[in-house]
């Protein structure tokens, strides 16, 4: 095959429950990996201390977000923990059509539907050791109510149940060795065309 021929970029996604460490572990791969792109998502929810627009997330409203549903401007979307949650479907196309890799953190919700739009897709589950280690890391946290957590905790146990979905998992016990696994995985995958 001539390798000029492909162009289009890959998209790679990192799901984890809340709490398990997908956020620190996507910031790492967009360091290692500085040409890959980061698909900044949209949510109703409330920007949490020190989240920055733009970089974070693009803090939307519920009614400019439901016209986006309508207008077809989500590759994926769903409702997570009462919040609305989108992957603009625009930065996708046009960054895989310029050849670039896109870093995608998304719920397990949004990784079956962008598998299903985008089935070259890299997915990995960031998994937690255990619930008591998941647990403990949400409530050292900080910002989040016994409620909350307790929501957060039932819903990682259907999200660690949908882990075969993904093509790796990697467990988040020690912070280096997850990284250094990632990376690993994201390396070998990079090397192969998909067109």
């Amino acid at each position: 095959m001539n390798q000029t021929a492909c162009k289009k970029g890959h998209l790679l996604i990192l799901s984890a429950p809340s709490g398990a460490g997908k956020t620190t572990l996507g910031n790492a791969v967009l360091q290692r990996f500085p040409d890959i792109l980061y698909s900044v998502s949209c949510t109703t929810r409330q920007p949490r201390a020190g989240e920055i627009e733009g970089v974070d997330y693009h803090f939307i409203s519920r009614s400019d977000f439901r016209e986006g549903i309508g207008a077809g401007r989500w590759a994926e979307w769903a409702e997570v923990h009462g919040h609305l949650y989108g992957t603009p479907a625009e930065f996708l196309n046009q960054g895989l059509d310029a050849g670039k890799d896109i870093l995608l953190i998304i719920d397990v919700q949004g990784a079956r539907k962008i598998l299903d739009r985008y089935p070259q897709t890299l997915a990995i589950f960031i998994a937690p050791p255990s619930k008591d280690v998941l647990q403990a890391r949400l409530e050292s946290r900080g910002t989040d109510s016994r409620e909350t957590i307790e929501k957060r905790l039932a819903n990682a146990q259907q999200e660690m149940a949908a882990a075969n979905l993904y093509h790796h998992i990697v467990v988040n016990d020690n912070l280096q060795e997850a990284i250094e696994k990632l990376v690993s995985i994201i390396k070998d995958n990079r090397s192969v065309e998909f067109c």
